[in-house]
């Protein structure tokens, strides 16, 4: 899977063709040994499990950057190139 941000020890990757398994737009957050994935229109995790705190920087995270999110599934969807997008500051 594509790594798009690194923050705060957060991987968070892309990968469109496992829409299978998840029916939405999302992206998958990696902390140490846990993993979850998010909803990009709401911002939902959806599955998975990450520490609370890390939850709530993944979620502030997905809402400032919800357009750039998903111009990235756009474009995964299509099967291009996608781009990084800026970790939290």
């Amino acid at each position: 899977m594509p790594t798009i941000s690194i923050f705060f020890g957060i991987v968070i990757t892309l990968y469109f063709f496992d829409s299978g398994k998840h029916n939405t737009p999302h992206i998958h957050a990696k902390y140490q040994e846990n993993e979850a994935v998010f909803e990009i229109e709401t911002a939902e995790m959806i599955d998975g499990n990450l520490p609370k705190n890390k939850i709530h920087l993944v979620k502030a995270w997905i809402e400032i950057h919800k357009e750039d999110l998903m111009a990235d599934w756009d474009l995964a969807s299509r099967g291009q190139p996608i781009f990084k997008i800026d970790p939290l500051r």
